[in-house]
């Protein structure tokens, strides 16, 4: 027998919870296979069978909570598929029990393949969604024409007034409380660990956060006249948030005590810079990192923050996406917000919050105002190690940056 563990993940993640098995008892795997789906702090991991065989035995369910090197499953490498070792008559016995045996695993066999039904024509997403409102896949009409179960087809379905009452019996529950009609969600483990991290940072860190303005004037002048030629050359948009990650690398470089953090009684500088990008998804907020930003051009940039979204919005960052950001900008701006005070990614002692552009009459002289699109910029920092003339100064040099793109391609 093989004992199926749950394999090393990184420095930061001991545990995880049991999503979903992707396989069934008495079903064959090869070496190789996925057979559960592990949700983590911060990214799902699958986990895959490192030999082949019949699984004998699930020692966890969905929902539990497993930690590193905990046995989860048994794979028999001797086993016969469909059936269990209980289920395997010897060719000696009668006819009758043999004929027992083959009704007990009729079922198992069915429900196998219903599984494997469900699991080839559902994304992950779709799966624990549905999980999580107690929704039948089967039930739920694909938008894809191969016949795929998405997210989106699993949230239209719920959507339905006149099916909602039955696809929701396994749905958190609701209740009365004074007359008043509530609902109790259990949280995700990506929420919680979301939830203790930013309580954490606030507890450990002397948080401060300074503000300024930016004319985005000529930065949207070179966006307007170099967007289709750069498209054209590198296949990616010319997006702002390139000017603004060359912008912060160049006020790193000036002001580097904003690109450490603090180990005990010591400052650890980091001589590169990795940079942290906040990516909001449907299982909360992530943050991927750029490596080696500060070698990467305009298009190298927009190019991988591009890819880290993508590979965020489809549940596919691996751990190592998340590791190892020396400084994080944060773009509320996308939503609307026009003023915001970012929290600190821990152990990072510095995150910049941008956000909303808006036309605004701006003083040119003192007789002469313009209109111009001007921006709320916000620097979160740790007063610990960064003193206010320092994190003031920070900005600052971001704003001059932005306000004068061309300086970028020197000092950024």
């Amino acid at each position: 027998m093989i004992e199926i563990k749950v394999p090393e993940l990184a420095e930061s993640i001991t545990e995880g919870t049991i999503a979903q098995w992707l396989k069934e008892v008495g079903e064959f795997v090869k070496q190789g296979e996925f057979i559960a789906e592990l949700e983590t702090d911060k990214v799902n991991v699958e986990i895959i069978a490192e030999h082949s065989g019949v699984i004998k035995q699930f020692t966890k369910e969905p929902g539990d909570t497993v930690e590193v090197g905990e046995v989860i499953a048994v794979i028999d490498e001797n086993g016969t598929e469909g059936a269990s070792n209980e289920e395997v008559a010897p060719k000696e016995e009668a006819k009758e029990p043999v004929k027992q045996a083959e009704q007990q695993s009729a079922p198992k066999e069915a429900a196998a393949s219903s599984s494997s039904k469900d699991r080839l024509l559902a994304s992950p997403s779709a799966r624990k969604l549905a999980r999580e409102k107690g929704i039948d896949l089967q039930a739920v009409n694909p938008s894809d024409p191969l016949g795929r179960v998405r997210k989106h087809d699993v949230e239209s379905h719920q959507s339905k007034p006149a099916k909602q009452a039955a696809e929701t019996k396994q749905a958190p529950s609701s209740t009365e409380q004074a007359g008043k009609p509530v609902e109790r969600i259990k949280m995700s483990r990506r929420r919680q660990t979301i939830a203790k991290r930013l309580v954490e940072s606030q507890q450990t860190a002397a948080m401060l956060t300074t503000f300024n303005e930016v004319d985005m004037t000529a930065v949207m002048d070179v966006r307007k006249r170099r967007k289709d030629a750069f498209l054209e050359k590198n296949g990616v948009k010319l997006g702002f948030m390139s000017f603004f990650t060359k912008a912060v690398i160049g006020a790193l470089k000036e002001f580097p005590l904003l690109n450490a953090e603090i180990q005990g009684d010591e400052i650890l500088l980091k001589k590169f810079y990795d940079i942290g990008m906040a990516v909001s998804t449907d299982e909360g907020l992530v943050v991927p990192v750029v490596r080696d930003a500060d070698k990467l051009g305009f298009a190298g940039i927009e190019k991988a923050i591009g890819d880290l979204g993508k590979k965020a919005r489809d549940n596919k960052l691996a751990i190592s996406d998340l590791q190892g950001g020396t400084f994080t900008i944060t773009n509320g701006g996308v939503f609307g917000s026009l003023w915001s005070t970012p929290i600190l990614n821990s152990p990072q002692v510095g995150i910049l919050g941008m956000h909303k552009i808006q036309w605004r009459p701006v003083a040119i002289d003192q007789e002469r105002f313009e209109n111009r699109p001007m921006m709320y910029i916000a620097l979160s920092y740790d007063h610990r190690i960064v003193d206010g003339k320092e994190a003031v100064s920070f900005l600052v040099k971001v704003k001059e940056l932005l306000e004068d793109p061309e300086t970028l391609l020197l000092e950024g």
